[in-house]
């Protein structure tokens, strides 16, 4: 048989729907998926991630305590995934851990991610590479995105210009043109206010498939409101999170409306900012062919709708028509740069970070 190079890649992004966990065999050029499987995180732990995105009492104690909870759910998934791909842990190589982001601060020179490395480590028997953002932001970039490098692995092409959406809590394009640098960067908030305002109106964790959203009508005044934040108008290189785009910001613009709306208008309103932002990040590329879409965000229909109206005639398409789950390309890329770190290869692109120059990323937590 062929010689594997398997890793796990694991991701809990910044809408805290889960722990998606992939087995990966990346002895290929193209990552080979083994297996691939979707926890929910426990309530009370989702509701402590979100709440440390805020500052608070003991908060370096509720830290640890949650990044260790988070280590088990991970260990969960891992564990669940590798039965599922019919190996075993002595097999693995690495697990590539992202955390769980709850502070995204570059500009300040710093970022931070929890979930406790070590013990995921001790629980799965198997290396953890972990802290991806860190060293670029000491190289001077933004730490993110980082997805980009895998991107253009998997679905640039020679033939064609191309972009990639990923629609997670944040909402992030990378640029793969068919001759020249690809590009990156998050264009602006997506899943994070949606569901958000969804929780608070519906007591849901999410508007399921948009279809509420999608009652409602978007409020031109309250658009352009939001539509001021600088961080639109920033240039890229440019990374952002709950940090900006939290309940605060929101709540200061609805504050800013001359009239009250209905709920279901602002949540309307915020997909149109969502898709706004997706064609400003993409108008600052260029022309692509097709906007590849991946993330949670793809099973909002309402939401994938509107990309589609406001981006006409640009072809907008699952990455799953490609041969790629959706749900899984972010935790598919934390395994590759696993491998990287393990090679003792560069993970980052440059020119979509702003870093110096390309660094080898993470730190590695021995089996």
């Amino acid at each position: 048989m062929p010689k594997r190079e398997l890793y796990v890649g694991l991701m809990s992004g910044t809408s805290l729907d889960g722990v998606d966990a992939v087995v990966v065999d990346l002895a290929q050029s193209d990552p080979f998926v083994l297996a691939a499987t979707g926890q929910p995180l426990e309530g009370a732990l989702r509701s402590e991630l979100l709440a440390l995105n805020e500052p608070g009492i003991d908060e370096l104690g509720r830290a640890a305590l949650a990044g260790g909870a988070l280590a088990r759910a991970y260990a969960s998934a891992v564990h669940a995934v590798l039965a599922q791909a019919g190996v075993q842990a002595r097999d693995i190589r690495a697990i590539g851990c992202h955390g769980q982001t709850v502070r995204h601060r570059p500009e300040l020179g710093y970022t931070i991610q929890l979930g406790n490395p070590a013990l995921l480590a001790e629980l799965t028997g198997i290396a953890v590479a972990c802290d991806f953002r860190s060293r670029d932001i000491a190289a001077g970039g933004q730490g993110a995105p980082l997805v980009p490098a895998l991107h253009s692995r998997i679905f640039g092409s020679p033939a064609e210009d191309r972009a990639v959406l990923n629609l997670g809590g944040i909402a992030n394009i990378t640029w793969l043109p068919c001759n020249g640098a690809v590009l990156g960067f998050d264009s602006g908030p997506a899943n994070c206010l949606l569901d958000l305002w969804a929780a608070r109106h519906l007591q849901r964790p999410c508007d399921s498939e948009g279809a509420w959203g999608a009652q409602g009508k978007s409020d031109p005044e309250l658009l352009e409101l939001m539509q001021r934040e600088a961080y639109f108008h920033a240039p890229h290189p440019k990374s952002t999170g709950r940090d900006l785009f939290n309940e605060a910001w929101l709540s200061r613009h609805l504050a800013a409306r001359s009239a009250a709306l209905r709920p279901a208008d602002v949540q309307a309103t915020l997909m149109e900012l969502t898709a706004w932002s997706v064609r400003a990040g993409l108008e600052a590329c260029g022309d692509p062919a097709m906007l590849i879409v991946c993330g949670g965000g793809t099973k909002n229909r309402a939401l994938m709708a509107l990309l589609s109206r406001v981006l006409a005639p640009l072809r907008v398409a699952s990455s799953a028509t490609l041969g790629v789950d959706p749900d899984y390309v972010e935790a598919i890329a934390f395994a590759w740069l696993a491998r990287q770190t393990v090679v003792g290869e560069a993970g980052n692109l440059p020119a979509v970070t702003g870093a110096r120059g390309p660094r080898l990323l993470g730190g590695l937590y021995p089996r």
